[in-house]
Formats: structure tokens, C-alpha cells, sequence
């Protein structure tokens, strides 16, 4: 049973334009049989001069919209994002609620990797916990790819998108409820998927290179020295682990994972999800699978964003018990659960 009683009065999504994955494969350079062989179909591209501020307002002023509140009924505003700031020495909570008109609130800025959006839930779970004048909190995850710096196709296996995401959370509310959070984390790998240029240790790249040029996957096959045996027991690891946060998710709520409705992940390509399901002991059909193959990745948000889509196609019964999961850069893995 959860120490805080809130849920979710209403959320709202903004997101880019949509292009055919293998058609930006082709204009990049980019495997093409490799990109096909991935099952990304759609990514969504901010259109030109779109920030990841406008996608946050857009996205929050659906949301209040829908839940009939305007910037006087917020209390606490919590925004995620993990890709690459606007600006350096910049705040995007502050930037996001003075374009919502949302003055003197407070606000608080995560940004640790694919797991922001979602171990939010665990850290509003605090401020209502710790402030009694907090009776609703407005959670953003925000994310828009930096093209100039980064190769948003990778090297054929993903497919990054730009978007926001909104969830309007209300203390005592009784439906789309926090239940439990968990976080594991192993710092072995705290190196694995950064990028190598821009910040303090190497702010400018070596000539004729460039962040598009790393390749992440092959940067993590390197680590265990080319050893395809090490880097397989590696890969079953993660999957193993993302089952772990489940569990350990479950536990702290009282409940079992045979007793989940719908595990909703980070949106990684058609083989890693089916790897992931595989290691939860569950179908393919029990994830959010179909509509990662139809939105990209936009990073952290991914969980929510489906959860929106979801609830709006009246996919969930009063009851379901949904976990929102996935594996972060870190490395962390990471869940939490809600009941419908």
C-alpha cells in the first residue's frame, strides 16, 4: 500500500512530425536492412525552431485543460528531460512555467538519463508527503533530440523522437494511482551511452570528429574487449534486471508480476523488447511494443507518453495494475507501478 495517496487527473502529449524511419535511414547513410531488421516504422521530428520548452507548455496546457484547472491551481511543477539542454546554466522548469503564466511556484529539474519521467512518481511522492500545502503537481517529461550533435538514428538501431508529455497529479485522487517506485543501479557502467564531447573533460572534439560519429553499441562491445560471449551475458543482464525493478516494484505494493495488466517500457527496438519480455515471463502483446515501433523513442518519457495513449483508447479496466519500466543510462533500471 502506498504512504502517499495520489493519481493522475489528466494527461496530454506533444509531439513532432512524423517521418518513415527507413526513408531518414536512406537520406543519412544509414543500414537500411539494419533499420528494417530494428521494426522502428515512424519516428517524430520537431518541426524547425521548436524548443523542448514549447513541446513542455504545449503538452502541460492540454493536460490542465483537460483536468478544468489553469496555472493558479498548481502547486509544484516537476520537469524531466535527459536529452541536451537548450542552454548551459539554464533551468528548464523555470523556463516552462513562466511561459505557463506560473509564477512563484516551485519547481524541480531532473535530468538523470531515461529514468527521470518515471522515478518522478516516487519523488512527488515526497513533496506530498513532506508538504501538506501541495495538493497538486504538475509533472512534464520533455525531449528533443540535438540533430547537430547527434545522429538520431544511431547506427540503425533506434529511431530518437521529439515530444512532451503532461500528467496533472492530484492528491487523494482515485484513479491512475502511484503505488511503489524502485531503482537499481549498478556504476560499473556509470560510462556507458555518454557522449564523448561538449562537456568540461573535452568541450571541443578532435578534428573531424564529432558525437553523430560514436557509436554506443560498439563503444559498450569494446569495454568487455571485443569478447562476443561477455558482451551476450551483458546484454541477458540487462533484460534480467529490468525484471529485478519489476519485482522489486511489486513487492514494495504488495503485489505479484502475474498480477500486472500491461508492462509499458522504454521504447528500444522490436529485438530488445521481445528480449525484455522474455526475461518478465510475459508476451510480446503484454508490452507497449506496437506503439514503440510507431512513435520512435523519446527518451524517458516513452512510459508516459504510451500510458496517455493508452488511457485515452480505453485500454484499461478500473483495477489494472500497470508497471512503467525500463533500463537508463548509468546504469540504472528502474519501475513503477500504477493501478488504474
Amino acid at each position: 500500500m502506498a504512504l502517499v495517496d495520489y493519481g493522475i487527473m489528466a494527461m496530454a502529449s506533444s509531439i513532432g512530425e512524423p517521418y518513415d524511419v527507413v526513408e531518414e535511414a536512406r537520406r543519412h547513410g544509414v543500414n537500411q536492412h539494419l533499420v528494417r531488421s530494428m521494426g522502428f516504422r515512424t519516428l517524430h521530428r520537431a518541426p524547425p525552431g521548436v524548443t523542448t520548452t514549447e513541446f513542455g507548455v504545449a503538452a502541460a496546457s492540454a493536460a490542465m485543460t483537460k483536468a478544468g484547472l489553469d496555472a493558479s491551481d498548481i502547486d509544484f511543477l516537476v520537469v524531466a528531460s535527459g536529452n541536451l539542454p537548450e542552454y548551459f546554466h539554464w533551468d528548464l522548469s523555470t523556463a516552462i512555467a513562466r511561459d505557463l503564466g506560473l509564477r512563484g511556484v516551485p519547481t524541480l529539474s531532473l535530468s538523470q538519463g531515461c529514468l527521470s519521467a518515471v522515478l518522478a512518481f516516487e519523488n512527488i511522492a515526497g513533496l506530498f508527503a513532506t508538504r501538506g500545502e501541495v495538493g497538486t503537481v504538475l509533472h512534464i517529461s520533455a525531449e528533443r533530440v540535438s540533430d547537430e550533435h547527434v545522429n538520431r538514428l544511431g547506427n540503425g538501431t533506434t529511431a530518437d523522437s521529439d515530444g512532451a508529455v503532461a500528467a496533472v497529479l492530484r492528491r487523494g485522487h482515485p484513479s491512475l494511482r502511484w503505488l511503489a517506485s524502485e531503482q537499481l543501479t549498478d556504476a560499473a557502467y556509470a560510462d556507458f551511452f555518454r557522449l564523448e564531447y561538449g562537456g568540461n573533460a573535452a568541450p571541443v572534439p578532435p578534428a573531424g570528429r564529432s558525437n553523430r560519429d560514436v557509436d554506443a553499441g560498439y563503444s559498450i562491445f569494446r569495454y568487455f574487449d571485443g569478447d562476443a560471449e561477455r558482451f551476450s551475458a551483458y546484454a541477458e543482464m540487462t533484460d534480467a534486471r529490468i525484471a529485478e525493478a519489476v519485482d522489486g516494484a511489486c513487492k514494495r505494493a504488495g503485489v505479484q508480476r502475474a498480477d500486472l495488466s500491461q508492462v509499458i517500457l522504454l521504447h528500444a527496438n522490436q529485438v530488445a523488447l521481445r528480449n525484455a519480455a522474455g526475461a518478465l515471463g510475459i508476451p510480446l502483446e503484454r508490452t507497449n511494443a506496437d506503439l514503440a515501433a510507431s512513435l520512435g523513442h523519446f527518451g524517458g518519457m516513452d512510459p508516459l507518453l504510451c500510458l496517455d495513449i493508452y488511457t485515452d483508447r480505453g485500454a484499461f479496466r478500473p483495477g489494472d495494475l500497470v508497471a512503467l519500466a525500463g533500463m537508463s543510462s548509468g546504469l540504472h533500471w528502474f519501475c513503477t507501478l500504477i493501478e488504474v
